[in-house]
This record gives C-alpha cells, sequence and structure tokens, in this order.
C-alpha cells in the first residue's frame, strides 16, 4: 500500500520548463513538489552547451522580465557570451552565451534546494488522477499518491524514450538516463493524445584529439551583455573559453550518402518526426545536394571537461560510420569520441489540446509545458513552463490566468502557434515568425513584459521600481534632444563631415541628427553640451527609439488592429454546426481548435476571412 501526501501544485519533470514551473509556483507562496527521474538531470543540458540564440536570446529575456530564472543562472555559468546579428537591425540582435553544463545545472539545482515552497521528489510519475474531468493529482511507481490542486507535465524527451545510434537501440531517455514508460498510457487513457517526436544530437569529442590549427577561432564579445536586467553588467565581464570553426567536404558527405541505407532515419525504424530547422547531418547532405560544405562549431562541454560539442553535426548513423565521418572532417582527423551522436525519439501532445494559458481544454487544472508540447530547444521549453506555472498558480490561487499574445512577446508568438498551428514537427523559435519583431525586440523586454511580472508577484518592487526609473529617463532624454537645435556653424560641419554625414545648411535639432544612420547618440558627444551622464541601457534604447520611430509607430497601429480581433471573444460551448454558412472545413477546423477570440480563429489552417466574416456575424446577432 502507498500513502498519500497534498499539494497546492505539483510539477512532473525538472528539466528547463519544470525547473521554471516550480519556482513561480513556490516564489508564489503556493506548497510545490517538483518530480524528477533523477536528481541529477535537474536543468540539464542533454544537447547543444548554449543559451539564446536567434529569436532564443529574446525568449531567455522575456522569461526574465516576468521574474523567471534562466537568465539569471545563464549569467552566473556562462563561459563565453556573443550578441548575434549585430551587423543588421535591432530586431534581429539575440544575446547567445556557452554554458558550463555542469554548472548551470549545479546552479539551478542549487535554487530549486533553496526555495521556500518547494520539494524535490526523485521518483516517476506513472499515473494521473483524474475524477469529473479535473485533475486531482499523480500516482509514483512505487504507489505513492500525491494529491494537488493543480498538475503541471513537463515530461521533456522522457516518455517511452528511446536512443537510436544505427542498428543500436537503447531504451532510455536522453545521456543514458532512466526513460519514463509508465505515464503515457495514463494519459492516453485519461483522453489526452500523444504523437511520437524525435530529435537528436551529435557526438563529444576529446578535446585533447582535435588540430585546433585547421580551424578558425570563435571569440566572445568585451564587454559582456549579461541576459537578465537583474544582473550588474560588472559582474560578467571576465575572460572567456575559444570556440572553433570548420567545415564538412566533399569526402564527408560521400561517406554519410554512401550509408544512409544504415541510418535509422532513413531505413525506417525511426518513427517519430524530427525537427525541419534543426536537421541531423545525414538529413542536410540530402536536403541541400547543392552545398559543397556545411560549418560546424566546436564548442566546449565545460571549463572541467575534455568534452568538444561538434555543433551542426547531429546524427542517428552507425558508430563505425560516425567515426569515418567526423575523422573527414579539417582539425578532427584523429579525433577520439567520447559520447556517440544519437538520435531520441519520445512521446509529446498535439498541443491544440491545450488553451493559450497552456491549460487542456478537457481536463481542468492540468498544464503542460516544454517539449511535451511539441516544441524544441530549452529556451522555448522554459518559457512555456513559466507560463505553465504562472497559470497554474493562478488558477489555484483564484486569480485571472495570463496570456501573453502575439504583440507583446516571442512568449506569445510560441504559445499561439503551438495552440493554433497544425504543428506536425517539434517547433522552433524563428524571428520571421514574429509579425510584430520591430516592437519585440531583445533590448526592451523588460519595458514590455515586466509590468506584467510585477502585478503577478514575481519581480519585485527593487526591480519594477528601476525599470520606471529607467523608462523615465529614456522619455526624458528624448524630448530634450528634440527640442535641443544646433546650427550650421563650423565646428558643427566639420563633426558630420567626420562621421561621413552631409553638412547643415540650416538648423537641426539632435533628435533630426541621430536620426541618419551614420550618427548615434555617442558621436555628437563633443557638440552636445548640455547632456548628462545616462546608463549604457538608456542610450541603447534613445539610439533605437530615435532611428527605427517611423516604424515603430506603424508597427503599432498595425498592433492596434490586431488587438481588436483577439478582443473579439468566442463562448467555448459555442455550436459551430448552428452556424449554417460555415464552410465544412472551417467548421471541423474550429470545433477541433475551440479558439478563445476571433484573432485566434482567423489564424488556424483552413479558416478563411469569408468565414471569419461569417462567424463575426452569427456573434453579434445570437
Amino acid at each position: 500500500m502507498g500513502f498519500s501526501e497534498y499539494y497546492d501544485v505539483v510539477v512532473v519533470g525538472a528539466g528547463h520548463a519544470g525547473c521554471e514551473a516550480a519556482l513561480a509556483a513556490a516564489r508564489l507562496k503556493l506548497n510545490t513538489i517538483i518530480f524528477t527521474v533523477s536528481i541529477n538531470s535537474i536543468a540539464l543540458m542533454p544537447c547543444n552547451p548554449n543559451i539564446g540564440g536567434t529569436s532564443k536570446g529574446h525568449l531567455v529575456r522575456e522569461i526574465d522580465a516576468l521574474g523567471g530564472e534562466m537568465g539569471k543562472n545563464i549569467d552566473k555559468t556562462f563561459i563565453q557570451s556573443k550578441m548575434l546579428n549585430r551587423s543588421k537591425g535591432p530586431a534581429v540582435h539575440s544575446l547567445r552565451a556557452q554554458a558550463d553544463k555542469a554548472d548551470y545545472s549545479r546552479e539551478m539545482r542549487q535554487t530549486l534546494e533553496n526555495q521556500d515552497n518547494l520539494t524535490i521528489k526523485q521518483a516517476e510519475v506513472c499515473e494521473l488522477i483524474v475524477e469529473d474531468d479535473t485533475v486531482k493529482g499523480v500516482k509514483i511507481f512505487t504507489g505513492g499518491v500525491y494529491y494537488a490542486k493543480a498538475v503541471i507535465l513537463c515530461t521533456g524527451t522522457y516518455l517511452k524514450a528511446r536512443c537510436l545510434c544505427g542498428e543500436a537501440i537503447t531504451y532510455t531517455g536522453p545521456n543514458g538516463l532512466m526513460a519514463a514508460n509508465h505515464l503515457s498510457d495514463s494519459l492516453e487513457k485519461a483522453g489526452i493524445e500523444l504523437v511520437r517526436f524525435k530529435t537528436g544530437t551529435p557526438a563529444r569529442i576529446d578535446s585533447r584529439s582535435i588540430d585546433y590549427s585547421r580551424m578558425t577561432p570563435q571569440y566572445g564579445d568585451d564587454p559582456v551583455i549579461p541576459f537578465s536586467f537583474s544582473t550588474d553588467p560588472a559582474s560578467v565581464q571576465k575572460e572567456q573559453v575559444l570556440c572553433y570553426l570548420t567545415y564538412t567536404n566533399e569526402n564527408t558527405h560521400k561517406i554519410i550518402l554512401e550509408n544512409l541505407d544504415r541510418s535509422p532515419l532513413y531505413s525506417g525504424v525511426i518513427e517519430g518526426t524530427g525537427p525541419r530547422y534543426c536537421p541531423s547531418l545525414e538529413d542536410k547532405i540530402v536536403r541541400f545536394k547543392d552545398k559543397e560544405r556545411h560549418q560546424l562549431f566546436i564548442e566546449p562541454e565545460g571549463i572541467h571537461t575534455n568534452e568538444m560539442y561538434v555543433s551542426g553535426a547531429s546524427s542517428s548513423l552507425p558508430e563505425d560510420v560516425q567515426i569515418r565521418m567526423y575523422h573527414s572532417i579539417p582539425g578532427l582527423e584523429n579525433c577520439k569520441i567520447v559520447r556517440n551522436a544519437y538520435a531520441i525519439e519520445y512521446d509529446c501532445i498535439n498541443p491544440a489540446q491545450l488553451y493559450p494559458t497552456l491549460e487542456f481544454k478537457k481536463i481542468k487544472n492540468l498544464f503542460a509545458g516544454g517539449q511535451f508540447n511539441g516544441s524544441s530547444g530549452y529556451e522555448e521549453a522554459a518559457a512555456q513552463g513559466l507560463i505553465a506555472g504562472i497559470n497554474a498558480s493562478m488558477s489555484v490561487l483564484g486569480k485571472e490566468k495570463i496570456i501573453i499574445d502575439r504583440s507583446e512577446g516571442y512568449i506569445g508568438v510560441l504559445i499561439d502557434d503551438l495552440v493554433t498551428k497544425e504543428n506536425h514537427e517539434p517547433y522552433r523559435m524563428m524571428t520571421s515568425r514574429s509579425e510584430y519583431r520591430l516592437l519585440l525586440r531583445q533590448d526592451n523586454a523588460d519595458q514590455r513584459l515586466m509590468k506584467k511580472g510585477h502585478d503577478i508577484g514575481l519581480v519585485s518592487d527593487e526591480q519594477y521600481e528601476h525599470l520606471l526609473d529607467k523608462v523615465k529617463k529614456i522619455e526624458k532624454e528624448i524630448k530634450r534632444l528634440k527640442n535641443t537645435f544646433v546650427g550650421n556653424d563650423e565646428k558643427i560641419n566639420d563633426l558630420l563631415l567626420s562621421l561621413n554625414s552631409t553638412p547643415l545648411n540650416s538648423g537641426a535639432s539632435l533628435f533630426e541628427l541621430i536620426s541618419r544612420p551614420e550618427i548615434d547618440y555617442r558621436s555628437l558627444s563633443e557638440i552636445d553640451t548640455d547632456r548628462k551622464s545616462l546608463p549604457d541601457e538608456v542610450i541603447e534604447q534613445v539610439d533605437i527609439y530615435i532611428k527605427y520611430n517611423g516604424y515603430i509607430e506603424r508597427q503599432e497601429k498595425q498592433v492596434e488592429a490586431f488587438k481588436k480581433l483577439e478582443m473579439r471573444k468566442i463562448p467555448f460551448d459555442i455550436d459551430y454546426d448552428d452556424i449554417k454558412s460555415l464552410r465544412l472545413e472551417a467548421r471541423q477546423k474550429l470545433k477541433n481548435f475551440r479558439p478563445i477570440s476571433i484573432g485566434q480563429a482567423s489564424r488556424i489552417s483552413g479558416v478563411s476571412p469569408a468565414d471569419i466574416s461569417v462567424l463575426l456575424v452569427y456573434l453579434k446577432n445570437s
């Protein structure tokens, strides 16, 4: 016979999603327990050794603005940091940091262990307890029952997981950890639709066996920009490790193509669907036959290990083929493989079963986050985990749940795409997925979302006051620049010429001068005698606002139109069969997805503008 305990919130899984979910609930003073198949796997980084990157860096900044932990944790444990896409506009600037994997996991584990109201339990959850379409708790494999007012599923890639390396199949989770083999059946019994997805990881190479002289060094930024808005920039200025760049070649591609029949990806052994935007190396060779080479980054797994990660070379080919493949790459001719590359298959859900709050439509108080929702990536997982944790807490506290919409953050784009679109592969965040990306920059995530984090109770008064002071300084300085004029005297025109800018024929405001592409705020310091010393974060916002003001205003008008459709709510119990003018396909899609607003309905594949017009008329007359 088992025993039972009672909690406010149960979190299943302690990966990046589970950690954020559990911390959010516990910090909102709810009695929370988090389950993991291994305490050593808390915040595990089983694949790439980095946090952030294109669009993913935006997510980390948004997590931080809402009161999450990922940004703070990587600021403590990074070994190299770089702002990507600096040569492009600020909308696509994205921070990316190499992590010390062991330190990242250890630091996050320590954060969880020292969090009030949070219990960590190593156990496999095998059953979901559901009564009258409401979740009541979970049962673990040893028989214990944990009752809860809300349950959050963040199972990652562990459900019925199996790892594949050529013909060799091991029934384990990532990094050889135990798979969770029992919960899937219980979920299906509860009426939850599961799908089978696949992802993969490259080999890890012994650093001592690599010839770095044949590769191009990749340096970090100086100065380093932190992820978290609460991190003191001075605290992250430190010596950084090197990464290296190398490339595949014709011989690499030949070895892969000659052995495709031994790849489980092409032999039919793999059942799950892999991520289109993070393909294995053999998939890249097949899909991009015209490319003579593919770049590979050699990245340290940490400062206390010799393991190096071969970014861009994930594979499920057999070990003997992997050895020949890696040995064909410049710098890796004599490399020794510490861990083979492998593919991993796992159960996850069709996220169309979720509201934008990440609560299941059919089971009250049951929430889900992370790769369990059909996404890929640590950052996507953490973002969903945080929202699931917040909304599970709101449900327990009897407060209104939050929804981040597409105009407010990349988190909103991520979740809306998951719950609204038909996703047949692991979802990966990209800047191109956001229609309002000039407004949703990584540099202004605090201005967009920190008020929500403060209202929820996850952002401190002190941090929020700092934001208000920052915004006040930005607005005051923009106003001063608009009202500060200079004439066409010799000193000013000499400065403009030195900046490759056109001299003045008449007076102009400093605001107008900074709006020129070749001029920024700092370059006018010698003629702007009234300026006061301002923090770098204020100067950055002033520069961006002045240069992109026209584009920003245009997107803000687009957002106004978008918001009107989002505010037109659709009752959950609406009978779509009663709307006779709806096309059959639209009626079926609307019944399946059950959108909460006209805006969400308009983004469902198969629902046309004409169907939306019919729906609007029906709602008006009903």
